[in-house]
């Protein structure tokens, strides 16, 4: 199983825009499917997008479709969610998982998880 470190969370004001940044330093994450999935206090775990391994689709949420993109580096060994446009209601720890099975739409069927990271924590406020 691979290590996942997740960075690029911050603060930010609505309207402005962060990457953030999934990485193992141990394997490669070519041969995963890899979700971004979030958590607000209070609230249920929210799967987001997804980059399934297979055929390199790539699944959003309804609640951050055409403002999130989801993207690869294989050479960096790393997963990027670009967000823009952020919103008070994005504000949570963000997380990645990855599974070697393909994607359940934006997410990652829980059972199949195979690795995940502790999350970063991403704060939308004016």
């Amino acid at each position: 199983q691979v290590q996942l470190v997740e960075s690029g969370g911050g603060s930010v004001r609505p309207g402005e825009s962060l990457r953030l940044s999934c990485t193992s330093s141990e394997g490669s994450l070519y041969y995963y499917s890899v979700g971004w999935f979030r958590q607000a206090p209070g609230k249920e775990r929210e799967a987001i997008s997804c980059s399934a391994q297979s055929n390199n689709q790539d699944y959003y949420s309804d609640s951050v479709k055409d403002r999130f993109f989801i993207s690869r580096s294989r050479a960096k060994n790393t997963v990027y969610l670009e967000m823009n446009n952020l919103q008070p209601d994005d504000t949570a720890l963000y997380y990645c998982a990855t599974a070697f099975v393909d994607c359940r739409g934006p997410g990652i069927a829980p059972h199949n998880v195979a690795s995940r990271g502790r999350g970063v924590q991403v704060t939308v406020s004016s």
